[in-house]
């Protein structure tokens, strides 16, 4: 059995204003075992499309090289758009070492709920995915069931959006805040097919043939990231 462990501490600071969430890098990124052009980061997997899609709306010209300069080049953009970074499971068991969410046992979650109430400022998370089994969704509404609270739904239209009424911990006169969370379509090449089967897609391949799935998510992403 692989003990699949996050590599990486949640990149949280008292600005941020979005929380991007998701599950687990590749086994590969817990064993050091990066290849040329994975980024030694937060969704650094070469095969990833979460820094391409952002790189293409924010024109970073960013480097896909596991390199420190491209490291600091997605913490600083992430410092001065105030994203954090705390994906929502800390470790799992595996049989069969893939990246799959589906193949995740015993699985130890972060607090997500308590870092909500730590850093006040969060407005909006970003999930990488949905409600489906052993997604970051999915799992932060298993861990909102433990604290007595849910989600609440906004808008049921792909991507989903709902809002969450969460207590706060400091002494303002406020009691409680509302955060927005945001059901992105998943950066990866597993949600190809999801997308596919979408009628807003069809729709716009329909206009332009040379339309595809990345499109898709950079013109869906930009809505929430800028």
């Amino acid at each position: 059995m692989f003990k699949h462990t996050h590599p990486y501490k949640p990149f949280l600071f008292p600005e941020a204003t979005k929380l991007i969430v998701g599950t687990l890098p590749p086994p590969r990124f817990t064993t050091g075992e990066l290849k040329d052009d994975d980024v030694d980061f937060c969704y650094g997997s070469r095969n990833g499309m979460l820094w391409p899609i952002l790189d293409r709306i924010f024109g970073l010209d960013l480097k896909f090289e596991t390199t420190q300069v491209a490291t600091e080049q997605r913490k600083n953009f992430l410092l001065q758009q105030k994203i954090a970074v705390c994906d929502i499971v800390d470790s799992a068991e595996r049989q069969k070492i893939d990246a799959s969410d589906l193949g995740m046992q015993n699985v130890k979650l972060r607090d997500l709920v308590g870092y909500l109430k730590e850093y006040p400022n969060i407005e909006t998370i970003l999930f990488m995915g949905g409600n489906s089994k052993n997604g970051p969704e999915y799992f932060f509404r298993k861990q909102l069931k433990e604290y007595g609270l849910k989600l609440e739904i906004v808008s049921n239209e792909v991507p989903r959006v709902h809002e969450l009424d969460i207590p706060l911990i400091s002494k303002s006169t406020k009691k409680s805040r509302i955060v927005k969370t945001v059901s992105l379509t998943a950066p990866s090449g597993a949600a190809n097919r999801a997308i596919g089967s979408l009628q807003l897609y069809k729709d716009l391949k329909t206009k332009n043939s040379k339309f595809n799935t990345f499109d898709f998510r950079v013109m869906q992403y930009r809505k929430f990231f800028e």
